[in-house]
Parts: C-alpha cells; structure tokens; sequence
C-alpha cells in the first residue's frame, strides 16, 4: 500500500496509531498488541473488543487478529523514506502518526502550526 500511495500520489497524507503506544485503538485494549497470538484470538471469541462485536468462530477471529498490524515510527519511515513524520502526543505519549510528503519544503508545516500551533517535526 505505501508503494502504491507513493507510486500514484503526487502528495500523501497518512495516519497510523503508534505500535508502542499502550492502548491499542482497533480492540480497545491495555497492550493488546503485545499479547500472544493465541490470547488474542481466545479474547476477540469470547468477548466484543472495541470496534469487533464477539467472534465465535476461530478461522474469523484469527483473520481478524493477523489483518492489523500496527507500525513503530522506524517501520514507517521505511515504508515512507522521502516522507515527514509527525508524531501526535496523548499525555506525553506518541498516540500515533502523521506521515506526508509531496508538498513543496515547509508547504504543510506552515498550515499544520497555523492550525495548532505545535511544532511539526520529522524523524531523525
């Protein structure tokens, strides 16, 4: 998908959650993401997790569990090596991540600090 994105875009604008932040947003729940394959499977069959209601059955929730795959900010700047990163903050925490690119230098970070008035920075 980056490739593509990249490939027919002549600029992009991405979000994605941060994989260390501690609270996973698709299940709603503390370190999901860090949780065995298999504990993740057995509590999306017996409990309704976030944005999933309870699945029953096993090859769906397994499906489920291997289709999201969070980024660290590293991942990311791989799959987006000419990209900025913006890293947005829930108490002092990265909750997530901005990635764009395309735009003429400074273009987004202008609009960006007139909107909120936070620096934009970019990966090191």
């Amino acid at each position: 998908m980056a490739n593509e994105v990249q490939r027919v875009g002549r600029r992009y604008f991405l979000q994605t959650p941060n994989r260390f932040f501690p609270f996973e947003p698709h299940f709603l729940f503390p370190f999901f993401q860090f949780l065995p394959f298999r504990l993740r499977v057995f509590l999306i069959r017996h409990f309704a997790m976030g944005h999933f209601g309870r699945v029953r059955d096993r090859r769906r929730a397994e499906g489920i569990v291997r289709s999201i795959r969070l980024l660290s900010e590293r991942e990311l700047q791989k799959l987006f090596p000419d990209g900025e990163i913006y890293r947005e903050r829930f108490l002092g925490l990265t909750k997530s991540f901005v990635v764009y690119g395309g735009w003429d230098s400074g273009q987004p970070k202008a609009a960006h600090r007139k909107l909120t008035r936070e620096p934009l920075t970019s990966v090191p």
